[in-house]
């Protein structure tokens, strides 16, 4: 039973005569717990009692526990405990040190309400999906507090936090609109002109496959125009196809840390997709691609299908600012100076175009040429939602139907620009046939 004994205070080594009152209550392990500090008695029971009544339901939560500070519960618990990608944990710390813990980490877990994360994370100077991502993780973490038996609830449960209007949100960075987060074809093939055979391609595999940044920088001639082959309509169904591999499927760029978050030095290497449930598939690829990567391969003397001149990995900024950043913003002309020749100026052709727009453009194909959605979802690494998932699955004609639709979107752009070759290595005087469909003799 719950009882209160005097703690008197002492000064200067002396007791003296003032004291507060200390809860002892019975553990659910059996043992005694204590808590001081209370003025009364009759507060001081009260405390016991209501943990001792906790723990007969099976709730309590240890009050040092909840005490303790956010930034010592993360480190300490939450981190080790959450292991996941290298770059997933980078963004992570990285999160932790930049937004959150300069107003969280010395709070303590049970101090932490709704009303004051929502107040904080308005006056955050980062971009409004920054702001959300730091919310996330914070709620996250807390539900991680719950789990450990550290808190009894997560105050920031379900919660929609508070997003600038009006002037406030014309104050922020404003975001892309749809028609800028995707490139009509011409712009595609005129940027990747610019770029050259092997730079140039890499933006075209991008734009018609679906392939993140990760997964084409990472790619390997191995996984390259392998071979799909499908019973269909009496014969066989074949298509030339890209692999993203489940176990090293993409090139990771990040910033290893150590189990405080100390930064150990950067990384860039094969790993696992993302999303390795969705995302290692077989990208079916259009005639007209194929034959360009064909060529490829042929001259490329390299593993990675496309890596720098050297054979290294791409660094995506490294590659952003030396090859599609020219080719799509445009660039000064330059004149022949000694050791350097004359450079022609670039007019802007799709002004901050990125590799991530890629993928969105080549989902954007998709629909345009109606994909129908279970395909859809596999050929661009998505989990698609719901049961039809589980009922709907692609079929020879429908990969038959894509392919076409791609060839055609292709050959369209080519048309409009006027252009029957690109870097001397594809024609389209004769139109090809998008699908090997090998029929069975009657």
């Amino acid at each position: 039973m719950a009882y209160a004994e005097k703690v008197y205070k002492v000064r200067n080594g002396r007791q003296t005569k003032q004291f507060t009152w200390k809860a002892k209550y019975k553990r659910p392990d059996g043992t005694y717990g204590s808590e001081s500090g209370f003025d009364t008695k009759t507060a001081a029971i009260a405390f016991g009692e209501e943990q001792e009544a906790a723990a007969r339901r099976g709730n309590w939560i240890d009050p040092a526990l909840q005490r303790k500070h956010f930034g010592v519960f993360v480190r300490k618990t939450w981190m080790p405990a959450k292991s996941k990608r290298g770059n997933t944990m980078d963004r992570r710390w990285n999160h932790l040190e930049q937004h959150i813990f300069p107003r969280w980490e010395h709070v303590e877990l049970n101090a932490i309400t709704w009303f004051d994360v929502d107040a904080w994370q308005q006056t955050l100077t980062c971009d409004d999906t920054t702001r959300g991502h730091c919310v996330s993780l914070m709620s996250t973490i807390l539900t991680g507090a719950v789990d450990a038996k550290h808190l009894l609830v997560n105050p920031l449960f379900g919660r929609r936090r508070t997003v600038a209007t009006g002037a406030a949100a014309a104050a922020t960075k404003l975001k892309k609109s749809d028609e800028e987060k995707w490139a009509p074809v011409e712009a595609v093939l005129r940027i990747a002109d610019r770029m050259g055979p092997v730079n140039g391609l890499h933006v075209l595999t991008c734009a018609f496959t679906g392939l993140g940044w990760g997964e084409s920088a990472g790619l390997h001639r191995r996984n390259t125009l392998l071979l799909r082959r499908q019973a269909y309509d009496g014969g066989f169904f074949e298509c030339p196809i890209i692999r993203v591999d489940a176990e090293l499927g993409s090139l990771a760029e990040y910033t290893r840390r150590g189990p405080n978050g100390e930064r150990l030095g950067g990384v860039l290497q094969l790993e696992p997709p993302k999303n390795n449930e969705a995302r290692p598939r077989d990208i079916d690829i259009p005639p007209f691609l194929a034959q360009l990567l064909r060529y490829h391969l042929d001259d490329w003397p390299h593993d990675m299908v496309f890596s720098t001149p050297g054979g290294k990995y791409w660094r995506r900024g490294n590659f952003l600012r030396q090859n599609l950043r020219p080719a799509a913003d445009g660039r000064e002309g330059l004149p022949r100076v000694k050791g350097h020749a004359a450079r022609p100026a670039w007019a802007p052709i799709k002004p901050g175009l990125t590799m991530r727009d890629l993928r969105h453009t080549h989902d954007t194909y998709q629909d345009q040429i109606g994909v129908r959605e279970s395909l859809a979802h596999e050929q661009a690494g998505h989990k698609r939602p719901g049961i039809k998932s589980v009922y709907q699955h692609p079929t020879p004609e429908m990969r038959e139907q894509r392919l076409a639709g791609l060839q055609d979107i292709f050959e369209r752009g080519m048309s409009n620009l006027g252009w029957e070759t690109l870097w001397g290595r594809v024609s389209l005087s004769k139109r090809r046939i998008v699908v090997v469909s090998q029929k069975s003799p009657k």
